[in-house]
């Protein structure tokens, strides 16, 4: 018996061909593949897994790293949000993960530690973000104190961060570029600036390290496309199925609070998805899913559990399955319907959803 339990289909070949598309782009690049939040929702070790051609991993936290490691992944990983304590050093050092340093506290921690052995150092510096980094003017007495220590395994790499590289007309990018480059002239490391949209569209950002994220999922970072205009395939489909059909008159009115009224005798398909699950309170009266390859509008509130759709007159039964985004619905089509971004769609998904992994390499 087909299960009525909402899923997450991830495809393991969509993700191998954007990593594909990764090196495509930016082939003299090496790969520091961002899995941080779960793999924007996809399954943390199960991307890992599947990205052996990455060079190195990133996530946030050290909890996470420490889970790739608990899953038996052996490559590098990046905290890119460094340590948060220095008495998470010994940790980081015994489980082999490298660091961003980010800020002058956390280098004169770093500095003033007792390690048994040196760690790899991400110098992050702040061009234009003002979010995290080295302020411009402490670059230079960082970056020597930290290379001539010996708990930092030289030479170090030399990392930014893009605020704007989504938008193709706004200067900033090219300005952070130029004050990074400014910046780190004469000083040896590699050099790391380019995430999603930079990869996408500022070559001459790409540099020794690329970051990628959300394109390794199939996703735009562009409020403008979809992942399938830059030659993208979406890793995830987010699938339920209906759970009832109702017929509702002209005149009565659905779910919490009424806020939709039937303008004439119509039926309805009750789906086992709701904000439970992850999926957006907003789409109510808002954005559309497919059932049987036709788009269906959802009428009434998201509820927890479950969400209505006005099927009419079309040939829909119990069981029939229910694609919230996935290929032929994208979620950038969802997110601009709530007014949110992709990011946070992915991430939302909740543990009540199962995941299943096709398309597993051997």
């Amino acid at each position: 018996m087909q299960s009525r339990r909402p899923q997450a289909n991830i495809d393991l070949a969509a993700l191998a061909h954007n990593y594909s598309r990764v090196k495509q782009l930016a082939p003299h690049s090496k790969v520091l593949a961002v899995l941080k939040a779960n793999a924007y929702g996809h399954g943390m070790l199960a991307v890992a897994q599947a990205l052996k051609q990455a060079d190195a991993l990133g996530v946030a936290r050290l909890d996470e790293a420490l889970a790739l490691r608990a899953g038996g992944i052996a490559r590098p990983i990046v905290l890119l949000e460094g340590f948060f304590h220095p008495d998470e050093l010994p940790q980081i050092v015994a489980s082999n993960l490298q660091l961003v340093i980010h800020h002058r506290e956390q280098a004169e921690a770093l500095l003033a530690a007792q390690l048994d052995a040196p760690v790899r150092v991400w110098l992050k510096i702040d061009t234009g973000m003002h979010r995290l980094g080295i302020y411009p003017h402490e670059v230079a007495a960082l970056y020597q104190q930290l290379n001539q220590s010996a708990n930092v395994q030289g030479p170090l790499r030399l990392m930014s961060h893009f605020a704007s590289s989504d938008e193709l007309d706004n200067a900033s990018t090219a300005n952070q570029l130029a004050l990074f480059r400014q910046l780190t002239q004469g000083l040896a490391g590699e050099h790391s600036l380019a995430n999603s949209a930079a990869v996408l569209n500022w070559p001459l950002s790409h540099g020794d390290w690329v970051r990628p994220g959300l394109m390794l999922y199939g996703v735009s970072p562009m409020a403008d496309s979809a992942g399938a205009d830059l030659g993208l395939q979406p890793v995830m489909t987010l699938s339920s199925s209906v759970i009832a059909v109702r017929e509702v008159k002209a005149g009565e009115a659905v779910g919490y609070g009424g806020s939709w009224i039937a303008a004439h005798n119509t039926r309805l398909a009750v789906v086992a998805m709701g904000y439970g699950d992850g999926y957006p309170r907003a789409a109510g009266n808002n954005a559309e899913v497919l059932i049987k390859g036709k788009l269906q509008p959802i009428v009434g509130r998201v509820s927890m559990d479950m969400i209505t759709v006005d099927i009419g007159t079309e040939p829909v039964a119990v069981g029939d399955k229910v694609i919230l985004w996935g290929a032929e619905l994208p979620v950038e089509q969802l997110a601009a319907c709530v007014e949110t971004i992709p990011y946070e769609l992915l991430c939302n998904i909740t543990s009540r959803v199962q995941f299943t992994y096709n398309n597993v390499a051997e």
